[in-house]
Formats: structure tokens, C-alpha cells, sequence
């Protein structure tokens, strides 16, 4: 899409080319990096597309019906509980006394307390004011912010950012709808849900807004708008005579309407993320790049910055990295931190990364053993997920499994030939990642077991923690893995300390596939190439 500013009634379409600096990755809680990090006034734009599970019943969601699962309660699981840090959150937005919350949030929170209670709800609401009222902060006085969300809670939404937008000279532009095709089926209680909500505030009236315009398919269309018939003057341009309001009519040249382009509304129909999406990249909540060129392009000018505190697969960093804006994304798993250097890199090459300034990944063993203690529940297994998918060169996948996940954290995939060397098969190697102290034979036990599963032909331990000499020797007794396809010969059972990984730079040399695209892995043989998953869920 391209940019378009306003000219004589009309929108006159210009390109970016100017090259970026360093742009910013944090790995973390985004309201602790965004008191910390980020500056008062410093952001052009900020989109945030916060994670809620409107898959849940409404009536459930508004009365708090039903107790969440806390060990089902990870950052990628779209699940909020009343917990320690919701009822930390209320009570430093009620006291407030870091002065950061107007009298008019204050107010809010009381209120909507009293008709939600200590709910699930309320929790979100919480978690959003608190971070909102930062972004508020970091803004420039010509500053945009575009909050992402579905109708389960946009009507509490609108009201928190009516809050700390309006009272202190910001305004409500716009809530624009997005549009998006789907299968129609025909509900038996409502109407089909083909919409989501993007609330759009400024933080001043000095806002950027750039007239914004797409192109006419044909001048067909064009009059066909305008429900007029096509003039012809003497030299032989061709117009419409418009409305101009007033009961004025002006004369509009179909020439100057197609170089233009047409302003759009603030009901924007795009197509989502689909299996067959070029962009696809497996990840459930994934934004098409089409809806925030519209964003960047309108709120924004090349050079200046844009920050996404739930930057997810990283769609937002993507897009400013295409149109030529700095970025700042954050990210509380590492799971998508991965995903998005995996993004860039295959777009730009791996010189990619030599632009942007990556923080919080563990970058020694004290700051390894620091992700590993850490006891929120939304984090985890971050230690599981940053330790598989670092030492796999971002080609592994992680175990989504909720609950109990078999003592099994990731899994790799490997081409090889069948028994009879006909048809290249897939197989399965399989990731195992403790941080405790004491390690016995125990756990590897647990990995042998999953390793005598059909297409497993290889384990691989990674632990915190030096191993035992037992456990040394238990791997070497499990002897090697050949590879028919590539001629290689593998230990089939590998242990790999932190240790290790920092110290030797130790990382998995193995030619496995890459499992980023779960679109990959059809459910259907295929001649010549044997048998290929039917879901992700089938790989663990």
C-alpha cells in the first residue's frame, strides 16, 4: 500500500526510501520495559493488538463463571486470572502514588470493580491500564495509538483509553472496523462475527495523519460511485460532475481521480490469515501486513519510530522494517522473539540482525539460571522455550501441550530414508530441557522412553546444570543415529549444558527442517516423500 497526501481535494500517492539505524527487540514484561527503557515523549506511533480469550462465552467472561486453570495460565494462552499481580495492579492504580493515573482512571477502575468484582475481566482491564498509561507517556506530543480488539471487551476498553487519553488533551479519532471474509455458516443465537475493532486516539490535536488513498480498480468504478454520467469537454477529458456540498456541483476529471486514488472509510475490508496465506506463519493470533501498512503509513513518516508492546510473530516490526521506520517491539515469551529474527531474517538475510539491539535474552549463565527461577506463572516455561529454540537456531518447535507435556519441551525434524531406501520419510528428533540442580538418570530415562516412539531417531538433553557422569554414560551406551539421506552419523542420545552453549558456542549442527510454517505439514501421503504429519499436535 501506499502513502498519500492531501492535494486539491484529492490524494496524491508518494513512496518511502530512506534507510533505517538500529531498531530495538526486548524480551520481557512490556510495562517493566517500558518504565524502564523507554523515554517520556520519544514514539510517533504505538499499535497494540493485547491478547484476551474472547473464545470463551461471554456471559462466562462478564460474571466470572468457571475458575481458570493457573497452570494453563501462559503468556501464549489467551487465559486472565484474579491473581497476585491483578490485585498488585489495583492497588497501585487506586493509591497511585507514583502520580501516574488521572483522577477520571481512578474513578474507572472504582466503578467498574463494583459492577465486574475480582473477576478475569477486571484482571485484563488492569493489566491494560497500566501498560495504556505508559504508552500514553512515551508518546510525542504528535504521537498515535491504535488499540487492537474484538467486541467481548471493546466497550471497557474504549472507556479505560477515553481515560488517559481525553484528560489530558488527547482525542478519539476513530474506531475503525476491520472487515474480514470467513465461512458463513448459519448460527442458531446470532448473527456471524466477521469483525474486529481498532480504536484510534492522538495524544495532542498536533497529531500526523497523512490522507490516506488506494487506487481505483478502473474509471468504471469510479463513475459507477459517483452515479453520474461520463462529460467530454472539447479537448477531451473526461469528468463527472460531483457533489461539493451546499448544493454546489464541481466538475471531477477521471484522469486526476485515478492518479489520486480514493480516501478510504474507517471500515477496512482485508482479508485475514488463512492456511493458504502467503504470509502464514503458524502463529494463532497473526495479523495480515496489509491492515498495518494502513496504520503505519497513516500515523507515521519515514524515519520515525514505532513501538508494538505485543509485537506476537511481528507483524508491526515487519511492516516498519518494509516502509522504512525505526521500531521498538516487546514480547514476553521467547517463542515469538524467535519467530520474529526468523521473520526477518528470511526477508532481509542474516545481516538483518546486525540492525537491531536485542535485550533481556539470557547472554550468560547468571542471566540463564535468572529466566529460570522466575516464578510467574505467565513465564513459566520460558526458560524451556528460550533454551530449545536458541540452541536449535530458532528450527525447532516448541511443546504447546497444555498441562502435563511428557517431560518433552520441543521437537526438530529431519529428512531420511526408509528402511529400504525408496522413499524419504520425516523423523522426529526430540528435546528434553530441565534447570534443576540435582540431576539424576531419572530424567533421561524419561526422554529414552519417548525415543523407542516410531520416527523419534534422536534425543537431545539440555540442561542448566553440569550433568552426572551416570548420565554421560547412559548417552554413550545409546550409540548412534545414521542418517541414510545425507551420510551422516549422529550420538543418538546428546546432552548439551548452558555451559556449553555459552562457553563453546555449542549449537545443534544438524541439517533439520524448518518448522516455523505449521501450513507445512499436510495431513496426506505423498509419493516419494512418505508420510508427512497431519498436525502439529501429531509431532509431540
Amino acid at each position: 500500500m501506499q502513502r498519500a497526501r492531501q492535494h486539491s481535494g484529492f490524494f496524491r500517492l508518494i513512496y518511502n526510501t530512506t534507510p533505517l539505524g538500529i531498531n530495538k527487540l526486548y524480551y520481557g514484561d512490556n510495562l517493566e520495559v517500558l518504565r524502564k527503557y523507554i523515554k517520556d515523549e520519544t514514539v510517533d506511533l504505538c499499535y497494540i493488538d493485547p491478547p484476551f480469550n474472547s473464545k470463551r462465552n461471554y456471559n462466562q467472561i462478564y460474571n466470572n463463571i468457571g475458575k481458570e486453570d493457573r497452570a494453563e495460565a501462559q503468556a501464549f494462552v489467551d487465559t486472565w486470572t484474579w491473581d497476585d499481580s491483578a490485585i498488585n495492579g489495583l492497588d497501585e492504580i487506586i493509591n497511585n502514588e507514583q502520580n501516574r493515573f488521572s483522577v477520571h482512571t481512578i474513578n474507572l477502575i472504582n466503578g467498574l470493580e463494583k459492577v465486574l468484582g475480582k473477576s478475569s475481566l477486571l484482571a485484563y482491564l488492569v493489566h491494560i491500564i497500566l501498560r495504556v498509561t505508559e504508552i500514553q507517556r512515551i508518546l510525542k506530543t504528535t504521537g498515535s495509538f491504535y488499540l487492537h480488539c474484538d467486541p467481548t471487551a471493546s466497550h471497557y476498553l474504549k472507556l479505560v483509553c477515553d481515560s488517559i487519553f481525553c484528560p489530558s488533551g488527547g482525542d478519539f479519532k476513530n474506531e475503525i472496523i476491520w472487515h474480514y471474509s470467513g465461512w458463513n455458516a448459519i448460527l442458531n443465537d446470532s448473527f456471524n462475527k466477521r469483525h474486529d475493532s481498532i480504536f484510534f486516539y492522538t495524544k495532542s490535536g498536533k497529531s500526523i495523519f497523512n490522507g490516506f488513498a488506494e487506487k481505483w480498480k478502473s474509471e468504471e468504478e469510479y463513475v459507477k460511485l459517483r452515479k453520474q454520467k461520463v462529460l467530454i469537454e472539447s479537448n477531451g477529458k473526461k469528468y463527472v460532475m460531483s457533489d461539493a456540498g451546499g448544493g454546489n456541483r464541481v466538475k471531477r476529471y477521471l484522469n486526476e481521480a485515478m492518479e489520486y486514488g480514493k480516501p478510504i472509510s474507517n471500515v477496512w475490508v482485508l482479508d485475514k490469515i488463512n492456511n493458504s496465506s502467503k504470509e502464514r506463519l503458524g502463529y494463532p493470533t497473526q495479523k495480515p501486513e496489509a491492515l498495518l501498512e494502513r496504520i503505519i503509513e497513516a500515523s507515521t513518516n519515514k524515519g520515525d519510530l514505532v513501538l508494538d508492546a505485543y509485537c506476537g510473530c511481528g507483524t508491526t516490526v515487519a511492516v516498519a522494517e518494509k516502509l522504512k521506520r525505526k521500531w521498538i517491539g516487546i514480547d514476553i515469551t521467547y517463542q515469538s522473539i524467535s519467530l520474529i529474527l526468523y521473520r526477518l531474517e528470511k526477508s532481509y538475510g542474516k545481516k538483518i540482525k546486525d540492525s537491531i539491539e536485542l535485550s533481556g535474552v539470557p547472554e550468560d549463565i547468571e542471566s540463564a539460571v535468572a529466566l529460570a527461577n522466575k516464578k510467574e506463572d505467565k513465564v513459566r516455561k520460558e526458560f524451556e522455550k528460550w533454551a530449545v529454540l536458541s540452541y536449535s537456531n530458532n528450527r525447532a518447535m516448541i511443546n504447546e501441550k497444555k498441562g502435563g507435556d511428557g517431560g518433552i519441551d520441543g521437537i526438530a525434524l529431519i529428512q531420511d530414508r526408509d528402511k529400504d531406501e525408496q522413499i524419504i520419510e520425516m523423523k522426529r528428533i526430540v528435546f528434553s530441557v530441565k534447570s534443576d540442580k540435582t540431576l539424576t538418570p531419572a530424567y533421561l530415562d524419561q526422554l529414552k522412553g519417548k525415543m523407542i516412539e516410531k520416527d523419534v531417531v534422536m534425543g537431545i538433553f539440555i540442561c542448566l546444570y553440569e550433568p552426572t557422569s551416570g548420565m554421560v554414560k547412559m548417552a554413550k551406551e545409546m550409540g548412534t543415529y545414521k542418517n541414510k539421506l545425507f551420510n551422516l552419523e549422529y550420538p543418538k542420545l546428546q546432552i548439551v549444558s548452558i555451559k556449553d552453549y555459552f562457553d563453546k558456542g555449542l549449537r545443534l549442527n544438524i541439517p533439520v527442517m524448518e518448522v516455523v510454517k505449521k501450513a507445512e505439514y499436510k495431513g496426506k501421503e505423498d509419493a516419494g516423500q512418505g508420510k508427512l504429519f497431519k498436525t502439529t499436535e501429531e509431532l509431540f
